[in-house]
């Protein structure tokens, strides 16, 4: 008697992408022993078809971004990867070349970050597509990078680029035109986990967190922590080729670039002393990071202009309800 449907796809797609521990998938459960002292540290998130992605992005883009967004949080904590749990609830009659370049992109991005499955769950759905995984990374006890901890003072800096994600996503709705070479769209099917950057934080970063809602939502939850408030200035945000001419084009495009969602960059807090580490901690990591602002008494998020007055903005960030 030949296999089931499931464990039939699931021997033919996912035993590949099984690392150590994972008994070939062929278990209830996986086996993980844990590298002699370090912490693990674990985290979920999910993708939804028409939420978190758009009905026609490749699949090998979707797999690779959803575990991209989860290495994001690793980076966060300042940890590195270790092996995940997914959930696939792929659309009834999901094709089998679909599901193959999703396995593909998976097995392109395991290489690449150095991690493997572990086990999970396949499911079928009505609709939409639904994908979830667990990360799980390790961190030396005590070195993690948490929300909490900023102080009055303490200076806001941010990795990368911001606004890429959410002006590609506009690009791939058709509501936009610039972007020539495919940076934006790019940006926003694939981002960049900041892991070498998160780990060059540890014991320098005073508190951290990923830009997945937005910059301006996300520093709300920052100052939430810490029990302050943040002042930041536009014209420090550090902006792609392709994002500066966008808004060069239409300057209303800024409150987007501010409380547009998934760039995944790393958000964080470091004392003004310790300017010099954040940028050998940068150098180190080879990712650029921008001074943006300072943390400040009261509560809340105020984004000044280049002459020091209040930008008003209609909303504050991504929210999933």
């Amino acid at each position: 008697m030949g296999l089931p449907r499931e464990f039939a796809l699931i021997a033919r797609h996912f035993r590949p992408l099984a690392g150590d521990g994972a008994l070939d998938l062929s278990d209830d459960a996986a086996l993980l022993t844990p590298p002699e002292r370090q912490q693990l540290v674990l985290a979920a998130d999910a993708l939804v078809e028409g939420v978190h992605f758009l009905p026609d992005d490749p699949p090998g883009m979707i797999a690779r971004k959803l575990l991209r967004v989860n290495l994001s949080d690793l980076a966060a904590m300042g940890a590195a990867p270790l092996g995940y749990l997914m959930t696939t609830a792929f659309t009834r009659g999901t094709a089998d070349s679909w599901i193959a370049d999703f396995v593909a992109g998976l097995a392109e991005d395991q290489q690449w970050f150095g991690l493997a499955v572990l086990g999970g769950d396949t499911v079928a759905t009505p609709g939409p597509a639904c994908f979830s995984l667990t990360i799980i990374g390790v961190v030396p006890p005590g070195q993690a990078l948490h929300r909490r901890g900023a102080r009055i003072g303490d200076e806001i800096w941010v990795s990368g680029s911001i606004g890429d994600a959410a002006l590609g996503l506009q690009v791939l709705q058709g509501k936009l035109a610039t972007d020539a070479e495919g940076h934006l769209a790019r940006r926003y099917r694939l981002p960049e986990p900041r892991l070498a950057l998160g780990q060059a934080l540890r014991g320098v970063a005073r508190a951290a967190m990923d830009v997945s809602d937005g910059l301006v939502q996300d520093l709300g939850h920052l100052c939430r922590a810490a029990g302050c408030g943040a002042e930041i200035i536009a014209d420090a945000l550090p902006l792609s080729t392709a994002a500066s001419a966008a808004l060069a084009g239409d300057a209303a495009l800024l409150p987007l670039i501010l409380t547009g969602g998934d760039d995944y960059e790393l958000l964080f807090a470091a004392a003004p002393e310790d300017a010099a580490a954040v940028q050998a901690a940068s150098a180190t990591a080879g990712v650029p990071v921008a001074r943006l602002g300072r943390f400040v008494a009261g509560d809340g998020v105020v984004v000044r202009d280049g002459s020091g007055a209040a930008i008003t903005l209609p909303q504050g960030g991504w929210s999933h309800f």
